[in-house]
């Protein structure tokens, strides 16, 4: 699941967390009454062909998949690195011996996508005064790098906020001389300020511009953890390496360095200064102008790994029996990728997202035993999506949808599988339905649901906009119907819940996200064959699910927002 963001590094998987709270409380069966009493009045069975086809989902698949991907020998699964390459091409092997068609490019089962790579060395140094500071435990490198080696040196001046605002009255830069000197300021606002004034004066490209403008040879942002999120959180993810589309705009020009700063590290450098960091900051945050210069100068010699290279979307298709209808696709999605080798460590993405990759190659594999004769397939064609890149930004949908392997205007829908492994903590009973609410999707899904004997629970937490968070999302952008399925088990709540906060704290991105050995297997079999029964309906149906008037998605298949203008 995507979590990078320089705002809220865990805001997916810390979404999740509180999502699942909600859906395994109390509070949240209670909501689920309404729900119930509206599904009753849909069709509470399933087909003869529904069944067989769900009774064909291996929970054995699901596993060894599952356990084979997040093993040692596929190195976590690293975008651009030769664990994914190993990934896509296990994939790819798995999706031949099923018989599904290539989907990818020239004649293959792989879309390879070019990518660009960067990751702050190790032996990269900062240091104030007599004090060197250390990379990812001090100090955090901000994004982009446009450059293997950065080399300043400079006066160190503390700017307050730096925010230069005529609107509130301020000028944190005045009086200093910010010419070849690196500066620091202070993330956060003072009490007593108008909150929306001070949002506009804190524009980050506003303040750098301001700074840099003035001859400033790097930032330096302190006071940047919260409870929720403490410096070392942040460190954890954004000194890993980062990956972005080769496609994407390189910065015209070198962007002098932004660094983020630790409370401890603050501490050192204002050492000695006449004032403590803790001090400075407290006349700051009461409103005082607390703007100096620190009397000290900055070394830093920075130390970067930029590359390219290739990873691969993995695309199997079966092809549907209708002459016509087949030429119309629902498409599976779920991505592979996980964290790969960084810092030595390997990140395995167990639950996210080998869990995932695995439930759709085992809907994969039961729609090929169910239908093995051409004549008795799906009228639609179904597309098996496995892509890469999702954890640096859902990198490898959005290409997919830019460059894809099936005409976008004939995809009926995308039905995605991401999450943080609840679905494995016991027997599958209660299933969320991300994006439900927004096209005919929704009846299919609480149609499916109440039909196999589970429990359809609503978004939980609608404001929080779960459905814009993984790779579905940027099917839907492009006016593609779609739903991420996620389970959640019966039984004692209090454990369930106590369990994914653990999870959450020791495990979520990290070296310990592992198959464990009281994973319940049942829980996946269920959720994949839920989604199984929804594309197996919508790829019978006579008609594409169609967007619901009142959706904010609600546009053609095909067209983005800004393309349709609304």
């Amino acid at each position: 699941m995507h979590s990078l963001s320089r705002n809220n590094v865990q805001s997916r998987g810390f979404l999740c967390a509180v999502l699942v709270v909600a859906l395994l409380s109390s509070s949240a069966l209670a909501w689920q009454s309404g729900a119930t009493a509206t599904a009753t009045k849909a069709t509470a069975t399933l087909t003869a062909a529904e069944r067989k086809a769900a009774g064909r989902v291996k929970l054995e698949t699901v596993r060894v998949v599952t356990t084979v991907l997040s093993s040692n020998e596929f190195e976590g699964r690293g975008t651009a690195q030769p664990g994914a390459d190993k990934a896509a091409r296990y994939l790819a092997d798995r999706f031949a011996k099923l018989g599904l068609k290539p989907g990818g490019e020239n004649g293959t089962f792989l879309q390879p996508i070019k990518f660009r790579s960067a990751q702050v060395l190790p032996e990269s140094s900062f240091t104030v005064g007599d004090v060197a500071l250390k990379q990812g435990e001090d100090y955090i490198v901000l994004p982009p790098y446009t450059s293997e080696q950065v080399n300043q040196t400079g006066g160190v001046v503390f700017a307050g906020y730096g925010v230069v605002a005529p609107e509130l009255k301020r000028d944190d830069l005045t009086g200093l001389e910010l010419k070849d000197k690196v500066v620091i300021i202070l993330s956060g606002q003072p009490e007593s300020v108008d909150a929306a004034a001070w949002r506009r004066a804190t524009n980050p490209q506003t303040r750098a511009m301001n700074i840099f403008g003035r001859g400033a040879v790097a930032i330096i942002v302190a006071n940047v953890g919260t409870p929720a999120q403490p410096f070392s959180t942040l460190a954890n993810y954004l000194s890993r390496r980062r990956v972005t589309l080769a496609s994407a705009p390189a910065p015209p020009f070198k962007i002098p360095p932004v660094l983020l700063s630790s409370d401890a590290a603050m501490e050192k450098i204002f050492a000695g200064s006449g004032m403590t960091y803790a001090q400075t900051q407290e006349k700051a945050k009461s409103g005082e102008m607390v703007s100096r210069d620190l009397g000290k100068t900055a070394t830093l010699a920075l130390r970067l790994k930029l590359a390219e290279a290739t990873s691969d979307n993995v695309v199997g298709i079966l092809e549907g029996s209708d002459a016509k209808l087949k030429e119309e696709a629902v498409v599976y999605s779920a991505h592979y990728d996980a964290y790969g080798i960084d810092g030595g460590r390997i990140y395995p993405g167990a639950a996210d997202n080998a869990l995932g990759t695995a439930t759709i190659t085992a809907i994969a594999e039961a729609f090929t035993k169910a239908f093995p004769k051409p004549s008795s397939r799906p009228r639609r064609s179904i597309v098996f999506l496995a892509v890469t890149g999702e954890e640096y930004g859902l990198l490898g949908a959005e290409h997919w949808v830019q460059h894809p392997t099936w005409p976008l205007e004939k995809v009926a829908a995308n039905i995605n599988f991401d999450g943080i492994g609840t679905e494995v903590y016991g027997p599958v009973k209660r299933i969320v339905g991300f994006g439900a609410e927004h096209s005919d999707l929704g009846t299919v899904f609480e149609e499916v649901s109440m039909a196999t004997g589970n429990i359809v629970t609503p978004d939980p937490l609608p404001e929080e906009n779960a459905f814009v968070r993984s790779d579905h999302y940027a099917f839907v952008k492009r006016g593609v119907p779609a739903l991420m399925l996620m389970g959640g088990p019966e039984g004692d709540l209090s454990i369930w819940v106590s369990r994914m906060k653990k999870w959450l704290k020791t495990d979520y991105h990290s070296p310990s996200d592992t198959v464990k050995p009281d994973w319940n297997w049942t829980g996946p079999q269920t959720l994949a064959r839920v989604g199984l029964i929804i594309g197996l309906r919508v790829a019978n149906a006579n008609a594409m699910p169609a967007w619901r008037e009142s959706s904010p998605f609600n546009r053609p298949r095909n067209q983005s927002k800004t393309q349709t203008g609304n």
